[in-house]
């Protein structure tokens, strides 16, 4: 039994993971996702990637754009096998691949005409459209955590999936890939962490404990970094809610519209229940936060109990309260550079790379009463990135902008665990059989961090993986 492990994203580098198991020459992909970075460097990225009829079967973790965005493509090149997902993966998986389509019709729209008045050629075409965005969700097959399934059955060897909760984002998984060889009747588990959660979230459960794997396929982002605490972070949010209020500024925050966005709603409403901050109007300026709120409220199988007891036992709605508003229009997204201060301005892309949130940016980035806060992992070479290293002058839509706003940063809304907490749950997890740990979704510096400190802690020997290499396992 010939077994191989080679990744074709998030490999020393974060975004756009593909990993491929290839067993006695059939290939099954874990994860297909877009790269995210500076429009040009994303788009070859993202166009070069184009193995659908090798593989036989795929599976997403969760719904990320990093880890689903070109399932599409996938599909486009000729991929008819079956995708698997937890249920809830599956809708937002499908609401991030519409919403990927329409921002790529849109931005080619803009682009041409943006060409048209400059008399220039314009040649670029979206990657993927609505419709083929549609067939790929036609190719997801939904299954529940911890609900054994058949990918592969052959005379050689039998592969069997089964997904367990990442504590990542609503419906993330940890994917377990078990390999039955027929003719020595040999197992062998490979675990792929996807991205890894944390303890202690709201909204959703902790990370799983799956069964004692005999390789481990784990995300290293924050390996070298800590988290903020959770109550220094609510604080934080006070504390800027109030200068707002005080200066009648606006804050802009730059939030992935799947889980980040509705952990911030949570909060806010929390800390306006308990008096700590006034009513301030809040406003979430995303179509697709929008639509995944809706996909949180009818997946109440991935909550945790707090959740579950709000909405089950005293039917309040922790994703809704009196001053939350969700804007639908781009009319009403427009209206909102007229609103006066103190707001609140919740808006997609996370990484600042397309959407809304690019708009407002535009309006208010040279005001110094505005405060832009990072609340999430921004990419190399996204304008993300160059927010938070606080550039004095960015480029937006081609346009150079003087950044006169105060930007500020919390860690601890982050969706990933960092080093220490990703090295608590490898002690709980069972390592008795396992061989090695190949890391994958880091940054060089961090990884090399995190291989110091995996090394250093006892457990079995890390790799660091590389573009299109090739491990061999088993």
């Amino acid at each position: 039994m010939e077994m191989n492990l080679y990744s074709l994203g998030a490999a020393e580098e974060v975004t756009g993971s593909k990993h491929v198991l290839e067993v006695n020459g059939k290939s099954f992909l874990v994860d297909c996702g877009a790269f995210q970075g500076s429009r040009a460097q994303a788009d070859r990225k993202n166009r070069e990637f184009g193995i659908g009829e090798k593989v036989s079967a795929a599976l997403i973790t969760h719904g990320h754009f990093d880890h689903c965005g070109m399932l599409p493509v996938l599909v486009k090149s000729g991929f008819r096998g079956n995708v698997y997902a937890t249920p809830a993966t599956r809708d937002i998986s499908s609401l991030v691949m519409m919403d990927s389509a329409n921002i790529q019709a849109r931005d080619a729209e803009y682009l041409r005409k943006q060409a048209r008045k400059k008399g220039e050629k314009f040649e670029w075409e979206p990657i993927y459209t609505e419709k083929d965005a549609v067939e790929a969700t036609g190719a997801i097959m939904g299954v529940s955590y911890r609900r054994p399934f058949i990918i592969e059955n052959n005379a050689d060897f039998e592969l069997e999936g089964e997904f367990f909760d990442a504590g990542h984002i609503l419906g993330s998984a940890m994917a377990q890939l078990t390999v039955k060889d027929k003719q020595t009747k040999k197992e062998t588990r490979i675990l792929f962490s996807g991205d890894l959660g944390r303890k202690n979230k709201p909204i959703i459960r902790d990370p799983d404990l799956p069964p004692a794997p005999d390789y481990l396929i784990l995300e290293s982002t924050y390996g070298d970094r800590r988290h903020d605490k959770t109550a220094s972070a609510t604080e934080k949010l006070a504390e800027l809610s109030m200068r707002a209020v005080k200066n009648r500024g606006k804050i802009l925050i730059p939030s992935f519209a799947i889980e980040r966005t509705q952990e911030l709603v949570y909060f806010f409403h929390l800390l306006t229940d308990a008096g700590t901050i006034p009513p301030i109007p809040i406003y979430v300026d995303s179509p697709m936060a929008t639509n995944a709120t809706t996909i949180f409220q009818v997946h109440p199988e991935c909550y945790d109990e707090t959740i579950h007891e709000a909405f089950f036992k005293h039917h309040k709605n922790p994703f809704g309260f009196n001053a939350l508003h969700f804007t639908a229009s781009v009319e009403e997204s427009k209206a909102l550079n007229e609103v006066k201060g103190p707001v609140i301005i919740i808006s997609a892309d996370g990484m600042c790379e397309a959407g809304r949130i690019q708009h407002h940016l535009i309006h208010n980035i040279g005001d110094p009463a505005t405060t832009i806060l990072i609340v999430g992992y921004m990419a190399e070479n996204t304008l993300g990135r160059r927010i938070r290293n606080r550039d004095e002058e960015v480029k937006i839509h081609g346009m150079w902008f003087k950044r006169r706003a105060q930007v500020e940063e919390i860690n601890a809304f982050s969706a990933h665990a960092d080093y220490v907490e990703a090295g608590d749950w490898l002690g709980e997890l069972d390592t008795s059989a396992l061989k090695k740990i190949f890391m994958v979704h880091g940054e060089k510096k961090a990884q090399a961090a995190f291989k110091k400190y995996l090394d250093g802690g006892g457990f079995p020997e890390s790799v660091i993986v590389k573009y299109g290499e090739t491990y061999g396992i088993g």
